[in-house]
């Protein structure tokens, strides 16, 4: 038996190392996650030892070691995709990696309409699961280093939130919810060419436009006709006098019944007080309304009020004005059940 120890000393580490690679084939490939479907989260930006150490804290790896190591000799540790994934009863080590790395994240569809203010959006966001909190949706939407951080010149993300219909993971980020929307917002409009805009407006001037456009109107074909209306006032250096403006400047302290003290009450956006554009824009528009202001129907009105039924009556000179609106906005049987101002009687 002397003549043979060499074979004992030789066999000794190759056992050695078929049983590590037994164990470790085991780990990842025959080990099996046995507990009910759990949804794992890897956050935005979050490193791959986080990722490893949360798995296997919540039983879904067999070893962190393992994992790590399979990770590192395949160069998956920087592949995970941010996200919400759905990790099934029966999964081993493998199975994960290919969830994390090539799954579907669980998503959320979410719409959001024309015409919203950011305050809309942020409440639409929050209530739809897509956001955990508003607030701090808000202040992002109003930081402007935020904004420029973006790209966009206002003191506001407003205006440049595209109204569309998006999936996001549930409880995302504000910021990344910030972001995408904006990306949207630069791809949807860049075959738009805003060289070509009426009164040389620059870029961010024809998305405050746009933004009245779409707050001034229900009826889409009429977008064009009333942007050359704005455009014809502040060709005259007339004040736009558009109600929504006053309505966006006291947005957060207003209780939805419009005075006359808050069309005389001066700020940024009150276009009744100020003889320009308000300072930025009073809600997101959509392509048609950019549109719309790229290139306005040529035309002489200078004013236009509400039928109430969601269209308009234009008029070249305020006397034809005043009489549409002592037709339309001061005949109680024309707006009955139609118009704000009842609201506004009522309180």
């Amino acid at each position: 038996m002397k003549k043979y120890w060499w074979v004992f000393i030789v066999a000794a580490p190759a056992f050695a190392f078929l049983m590590a690679g037994v164990m470790v084939y085991y780990k990842v490939g025959v080990w099996e996650y046995k507990g009910d479907p759990v949804v794992f989260e890897v956050k935005p930006g979050e490193g791959f030892s986080k990722i490893n150490g949360r798995l296997h804290a919540k039983g879904l790896i067999s070893s962190a070691k393992i994992f790590h190591r399979y990770a590192q000799i395949n160069g998956l540790m920087t592949k995970f995709k941010a996200g919400r994934f759905e990790i099934p009863k029966n999964s081993n080590m493998l199975d994960v990696f290919d969830t994390l790395i090539k799954g579907q994240s669980i998503t959320t569809s979410v719409t959001v309409p024309e015409g919203k203010n950011l305050f809309e959006i942020a409440e639409i966001l929050q209530s739809d699961g897509i956001i955990k909190d508003a607030d701090e949706f808000i202040t992002l939407a109003k930081d402007e280093s935020f904004a420029k951080e973006l790209g966009i010149p206002g003191k506001r993300i407003e205006g440049y939130l595209y109204p569309d219909t998006y999936r996001f993971t549930p409880k995302s980020e504000a910021k990344d919810v910030i972001k995408t929307m904006v990306d949207i917002f630069n791809k949807r409009t860049e075959q738009l060419d805003f060289t070509k805009a009426p009164l040389d407006l620059s870029k961010h001037e024809v998305v405050i436009l746009a933004s009245l456009v779409e707050k001034e109107t229900g009826a889409s074909f009429e977008r064009p006709q009333i942007a050359g209306v704005f455009v014809n006032r502040l060709k005259k250096r007339m004040r736009l006098q558009s109600d929504p403006t006053t309505i966006y400047g006291i947005y957060e302290n207003f209780n939805g019944n419009l005075r006359k003290k808050h069309l005389l009450e001066k700020t940024p956006y009150n276009t009744y007080k100020i003889p320009a554009l308000p300072v930025g824009p009073i809600a997101n528009p959509g392509l048609e309304s950019l549109k719309a202001v790229l290139n306005p129907d040529k035309h002489q009105f200078l004013y236009f009020v509400s039928q109430n039924d969601g269209t308009h009556v234009f008029s070249k000179t305020y006397r034809e004005h005043r009489e549409a609106v002592n037709r339309y906005q001061k005949n109680y049987r024309a707006r009955q059940g139609k118009s704000w101002r009842d609201l506004k009687e009522k309180n």
